[in-house]
Parts: structure tokens; sequence; C-alpha cells
């Protein structure tokens, strides 16, 4: 008989279907397999809808995008002499009605609209684009306004007829985020609008339609290169929708890694509950080596019980995390641009499935063969004979296994460089409880021993044989750290948007005052709400072309915090330091400065493009080109929700260019109302944004956000419990042994458990400390690095959560230890 066939023999015999003395391994493997199959597909999916609609959500094969102007004729005819054309033109403005009015996305659209695909009405119609005098509108206006088909609208200096509610427009998701609901126009309705003014803000967009074969980078490398000063942003319908699928990478790369760490600690886990497992089998494996099996045997054995639980708890977790996507997608609504239902990406969970095998060959390889090695003789002398230290084969493999896990994460990762620096922080942890718990050990028997009997042996059961002090000690810590991460994020997320974002921000932004206008704008706004503070400041848009000596056109890709680089961004000239603003390098210009043009640059910005003072910096305004030397860096504090702009010019730089005013206005939320209502008639071209809804928005989707987060690290906080179990799991024999001879000495079922609840209460003590500096120093890592909030966690809640995590892990320590105090001495002593 082979060897395989003869431990596969043996290994059927052992296994039932119940998988008792395997259960740990396969929760751990299911929950670990499950979170990143889900996260993983779920990315995936979402990925492959944005690529497979990608020209009817660009609304083109590729979109040339440019603000406060429209296409030059040669611009155009390159254009056109690529494809068929649409133009769309965007701004912002107020839909008026007798009853009142609304901030409104305006969103006019030419014979050409669209290229892919129809717009869709509530009322069933489907239709190319609107008549001219007429609008379609989007359903959060109609039910704002009351308004329905027939309903009469003020937009600009024109009345304009509703002609339809918009059910779907198809290139909703590739117009990005609005500051209100869409308003849909012929180009001629604008026209009679009178909106778009010198120095009015507005974007035009240029969507070209390709003949079948014409690649669409081409199309926009060969405008970048003709013209180059034009100020262009380009998208594809590869990536039709950058910001999305900017986000759902970083959002995708940052739960995976969770996922991932779910998993590496549900490989603890894993250990525990193979050596449990083992620990339970010493009889059966010492008989079978008295009957001349050899530690290959006994290895083969297990090995195959142990790869069938695997499979299957690997099976489980691929399912339950298929299963698990469209629950995850209508959990984050919002923050999802499209719509997912069950899908299932082949190479996600496949790695899902490599990474649940990798992690349990690298820990259940050397108490297998540890188990393999020992003695009958040492098997047989149960928990008094510690099992062999596992030879190094075992450990070479388990080496390799893990190596290759962590291999496997940080070369499918997009940033590499956050995969091995997150496996590194949570590889350091562990070696930091690990090495925690040898201390304790340690110093459990080097301290007097107490006189009191209970203390006593509280402190001899953490450095006796067998005793499980460092896996108990990793596992408590584990768990802990989790509970202190998790509220801490929480709860800095929630103060930066409940009170430190409101508190600072103003009750309104108002967009297109004109220039001329400034002091009649103030006198209405003081008339209506006296004492309310007015800013404003000069409002352009323009995209950086240059910088140093690099032109943007020549980078193959952006480096990262780079953001400002990807297309436009809002412009404006101070005489004065703005406030919220403080200058960290260099100078700022003298007051009345009219020299050479001079630029104040954000210093995060800088440091991305590794800027200095007194580099040149190239922007294109109107698509005219304009250079200007660095005068300082400035740290913004950007949460006010205030006028912060990434580059401030000296005043010369840009006020010859078109433009007209933006005004924040701080004032009691009871008067924008009325504020916004004044403000309609004399000013119909300027738009009025109530930041209390934009707010609400905010919250919505951070708030979605940090349910993501909550329930992958959920997952890990399940994980640091199935360790916590293994462990106990894993300890059982050698406790089993403890609590029969001192019940034979006397000793109440009571007063054992009052010893076993002062040990973990001693280790809890001491991982408690150590638990919370590690949770704080992630949770301040992903509040502050990858969300950008201030850090303000609640202490309160931090230390409830801490006390709370404490109990509920020293509780399932006492509940797993309860089993043991039922074992009749009689027959544990038959077995011992």
């Amino acid at each position: 008989m082979s060897r395989w066939r003869f431990a596969w023999g043996v290994a059927r015999r052992e296994l039932d279907w119940r998988f008792r003395g395997l259960r740990i391994l396969v929760a751990c493997l299911f929950l670990g397999v499950a979170a990143l199959a889900a996260i993983g597909g779920l990315a995936a999916a979402v990925g492959d809808e944005l690529a497979a609609r990608g020209a009817t959500i660009l609304g083109g094969d590729v979109e040339f995008s440019v603000s406060q102007r429209r296409a030059s004729a040669e611009e155009r005819a390159l254009f056109a002499a690529a494809g068929r054309v649409s133009e769309t033109i965007r701004m912002q403005a107020n839909a008026v009605t007798p009853a009142g009015g609304a901030p409104i996305q305006l969103k006019a659209v030419d014979d050409a609209y669209p290229l892919y695909a129809q717009v869709h009405l509530a009322d069933g119609r489907r239709a190319m684009h609107p008549p001219a005098g007429a609008a379609w509108i989007a359903p959060a206006l109609a039910s704002r306004l009351g308004l329905g088909r027939g309903a009469t609208i003020g937009l600009g200096s024109a009345m304009v007829r509703v002609d339809g509610v918009i059910a779907d427009e198809p290139d909703r998701l590739g117009e990005g985020f609005t500051l209100g609901p869409v308003v849909l126009v012929s180009t001629a309705t604008l026209a009679r609008t009178a909106l778009v003014q010198p120095g009015s803000l507005y974007d035009t967009r240029y969507r070209v339609r390709l003949p079948a074969g014409t690649s669409p980078d081409a199309v926009a490398a060969r405008v970048t290169r003709a013209f180059p000063a034009g100020g262009w942003e380009t998208k594809t319908r590869d990536r039709a929708s950058p910001g999305a699928s900017r986000f759902i990478d970083r959002m995708g790369e940052f739960l995976t890694l969770v996922g991932l760490a779910a998993l590496a600690i549900a490989g603890i886990g894993v250990g525990g509950g193979v050596s449990s497992f083992l620990s339970a089998r010493r009889g059966g494996i010492a008989t079978l080596k008295t009957l001349g099996a050899t530690g290959g045997d006994i290895a083969r054995v297990y090995a195959i019980e142990i790869g069938v639980a695997t499979v299957i708890g690997v099976a489980a977790g691929l399912a339950a995390g298929a299963a698990a996507i469209p629950l995850l997608a209508e959990a984050l609504g919002r923050v999802l641009p499209v719509e997912v239902g069950l899908a299932i990406a082949p190479w996600p969970f496949a790695r899902a499935a490599l990474y649940g095998a990798l992690i349990a060959v690298a820990f259940a390889a050397p108490p297998i063969a540890a188990a393999s090695a020992t003695p009958a003789a040492g098997l047989l002398r149960g928990a008094l004979a510690p099992l062999r230290a596992a030879p190094w084969r075992a450990r070479l493999v388990a080496l390799v296994a893990g190596g290759a896990a962590i291999m496997l994460a940080i070369g499918t990762s997009a940033q590499p460089a956050l995969a091995a620096g997150f496996l590194g922080a949570l590889a350091a942890t562990l070696l930091l409880l690990g090495g925690l718990g040898r201390v304790v050990r340690i110093a459990a028997r080097r301290l007097p021993a107490p006189r009191r009997p209970l203390p006593r042996l509280a402190l001899a059961a953490l450095h006796r044989p067998g005793a499980r002090t460092e896996a108990l000690v990793v596992a408590l810590g584990l768990g802990l750290t989790l509970f202190v991460l998790l509220t801490a994020i929480r709860t800095s997320i929630d103060a930066a948007i409940a009170t430190t974002v409101p508190a600072r921000a103003p009750a309104l932004f108002v967009l297109d005052v004109p220039r001329d206008r400034e002091a009649e704008f103030r006198r209405i706004v003081a008339r209506v709400a006296p004492g309310a503070g007015v800013t404003t400041v000069p409002l352009l848009r323009g995209t950086i072309t240059a910088f140093a000596r690099t032109r943007v056109a020549d980078l193959k890709q952006l480096p990262e915090g780079a953001w400002a680089l990807r297309g436009e961004r809002g412009l404006t000239y101070a005489d004065t330091l703005p406030a919220g603003s403080t200058i960290t390098a260099g100078r700022w210009w003298p007051r009345g400065y009219a020299g050479p043009p001079l630029v104040s640059v954000d210093e995060r910005l800088a440091k991305a493009l590794d800027l200095h003072v007194g580099d040149p910096l190239t922007i294109s305004v109107l698509g005219v080109e304009r250079s200007a030397r660095i005068a300082s860096f400035r740290r913004i504090q950007w949460d006010t929700l205030g006028f912060n702009f990434v580059l401030v010019f000296s005043p010369g730089t840009l006020a010859d260019v078109p433009h007209n005013l933006a005004a924040t206005i701080d004032a009691p939320s009871a008067r924008t109302s009325a504020i916004t209502a004044a403000l309609l008639a004399p000013f119909p071209s300027s738009s009025a944004i109530e930041v209390r809804g934009v707010l609400s928005q905010v919250r919505d989707l951070v708030g979605q956000v940090a349910l993501a987060i909550a329930a992958a690290a959920g997952v890990a906080v399940v994980a640091g419990i199935a360790v916590l179990v293994g462990a106990i799991a894993a300890a059982r024999e050698a406790r089993t042994y403890d609590a029969v001879v001192l019940r034979m000495l006397g000793a109440t079922r009571a007063q054992l458990i009052a010893a076993q609840l002062i040990e973990y209460a001693m280790l809890g003590a001491v991982v408690a400390g150590v638990a919370l500096v590690i949770g704080l120093s992630g949770a301040w890592y992903v509040v502050t690095r990858m969300f950008d909030f201030p850090w303000a966690p609640d202490p309160s809640a931090v230390a409830v959560t801490l006390v709370a995590g404490l109990g509920v892990t020293v509780l399932i320590g006492i509940a797993g230890a309860w089993p043991i105090m039922r074992v009749r001495p009689a027959r544990a002593l038959r077995t011992i």
C-alpha cells in the first residue's frame, strides 16, 4: 500500500462532516477568504461595469473640456476631423419660480447630444435632446419646487417651459459631482438666458464619437500636441469617470489590505486550532507510531485532514464573498458610481483562495511537523510532555508560504509601498505582542508568589509547563487593538463632519458676482441679514501646464499627491494672505505689489512636485499660458469650507483676465433662504449654494465610507476573537490536567473559575496599555493620512470601548474554560 493511500485511509476514518476539532481552522479561513473575495469582487465588478459602459458614461469615446471659453475654430476643426462631435456647456445657476428658487447645475447640449444612448424621461418618453425654449429637470428639483410638465421656470433672463422630468441621463456619472440638481436645455435656450458673459464660470465639453478601430488615446494625444497651451483636460472611454475609478481603486486597495490583515490574524487562529486538534489526538498518533507508522506517515495523515478542512473553509468563504457583493453594494449606496449585482470576477476570487491556502500552509505546517517528530512515549505522557520543536524543513515551508502570501499582496497591489508598509506594521504589531507575551511569562516566573491561593494559581498559570501565555497575549492584544482602532477612526470622522466643518463653514456660497456690482451685492445682504459677514474673492479657472523645468504633458504618470495637476483648478489673486493659510516657506508679497508675477503654492503640492521657492510655474487661462515665480508655500486649513486655493497669485498676474467674484456669506441658517430670494432678481446670473446641503451630502458619503471600513475591520475583530478561542482550545489539555489535579486536592469549580478570571485580568491589564497605543497609532494614520481629517477621537468612547472589549475577551476566555470545569476527574485521569 502506498504511503498516501494509507494516509488517506486513516484520514478518511477520522474526518466527519462536523469537522470536530477543526472548526476553528474552518471558521478562520472562512472569515478571511470571505472578506477578501467580497472586497476584491466588488471592486472588480465596479471596474468592469465602468469599462463596459465607458462610452455611454463619458458621452463619447473621448472628451475634451475647458473652462470659461469655447473651442476656437481650429480646435473645433481638429475635433471634427476625428469623428462626430457634441458640445455641452455646464454652469451653476438658479431656477426661479414664483414660490422661490433653487441652485441648479445648468447643462446645455447641442443637436448631436447624446452620442450614445438616449435620455429617459419619467413619463416613459425616450429622446435625444430638449427642444428649444424647453427644459428637462432632475426629480430632486421637481420635488423641491413642486414642478411638473408644463410649468415655467426662470433661468437668468429667460423663462423656460418644463418639458419633462429626467429618469435617466446617460452621461450623468461622467459629469462628476454637482452642487444642485441638473436642468437640461439646448444651447439655443442657454443663449436666451444671457448667463454666459465674459468672466462667467462655466465649462465646455466636447465629446467625440470615433470611427471603429480609432484609438481614443491617440486622438487625445494629437489634440494635446496641437494645442499644448489650450488647457484642455482629456478623458477617454477607458477612464470615463476618473474620480470614481480612483475612489474605487483606493477604497478597494485599503479594504483589501484590511481583509488581508483579517486573514493574517485568522492565520494565528489556524495555528492555534491545528495545535488544539493535534493535542486531542495525541493518543491516536502515538498508537499509529507504536504500530510502525513513521513521522512522514503522520504528517501525511493530518496534512490530508487539514487540507480537506482548508478546502471547505476556503470554498465556503468564496461562496459567502460572492453572496455578500450585492449586499455590500446596497449598503454603500451612493458611494458606488454604478449599480452592482451578483458578480464573480475570476482573479479576485482566485487570489482570495490562494491567500487562504498559503495562510493555512504557513500556520499549520509547524504544529503538524512537531506532532510528527515527537516520539510515541512523549505523546503518551500527555500535557506534561510538550511536543518537540518543528523541524527546520517545516519552518522553511511555513516561511516560504508566508513569504509567498506577502509577495502576492505586494505584487498585485496598485501601491506596493502602501501594501508593504501596511503588512510591515501588522508584522511589527504581532511581533510586539508576541514579545510582550514572552516578557509576561518570564516576569511571572520571577515574581514572588502571592500568599493568597487564587492569585498564586493565576500567576503560576502564566508560566507553568504547557502555558499558552504568548498566544493569549497576542489574541487579547489583537482584539483590544482592533476595538480601539475602530472607535478612534469612527469618532474622529464623526467629529470632523459633525462639529469642526459646520462650525467654521459659511452659510452660503455665491458664484459669478459681477466685479463692478460688489457694493450693491453687499448692501442687499446687509439689508436682509444685518451683521452677516461677506467675503469676496476673484475666481477664475486654469490648468497647471508646467512647473520648474517640467511640462505636465510630458509626465507619463502623475506623482503621488499631485492631484492639482488633474485638470483645471480654481485660481485667484490677493493682496494679503488669505484667512486660513499660514506661510511655511518664503514670504508673502507686500501690499500694493506691482512687480513680476508671483504665486503662493500649497505646501503639500509643493512637496509632491519637489518645488522650491523661486521655481517657475505656468498655468493656462482661457487658452493662454501665464508664468509666475513661486514666492512662498502655505499650509491651508481645508476644513473651513471657505475660500482656499492651491494657487494664489499676486494681483497683477490675473487681474486683466475677464472674471467675476465669488462670495461667502456668514449668516444664521434661518436667513439663508431670505438672502437667496433677495439676490435672485438683481443678480440673475449669480448662483447661491447653501452649504448645509453640501454638508449633508458629505456626511452621507463619509458615513458610508466609514461604514465600509467598520464592516471590513469588523471581520478582523471576529478573526481576533477566533484567535482567542483557538489559543484557549490549544491550551485545553494542559488546563484540564491542572483542573483535575486541583479538584482532587479539594478546589471547587468557583475557585478554579475565579483563578482563571484573575489570570485573564492580569493579562488584560498588561495588554490594554499596549493595545491602546497601537490602536490609536493606526487610527491616527488612517484618519489623518488616508482621509485627511483632523485627529479628534472621543477619549471617553475609546476608554469605554477598551474596557468593554477587555470584558468581552475575558468573558470569552471564561466561556472557553467552562467545559474544562465539567470534566469528571475519574474519566480524565484515565486519559491524562
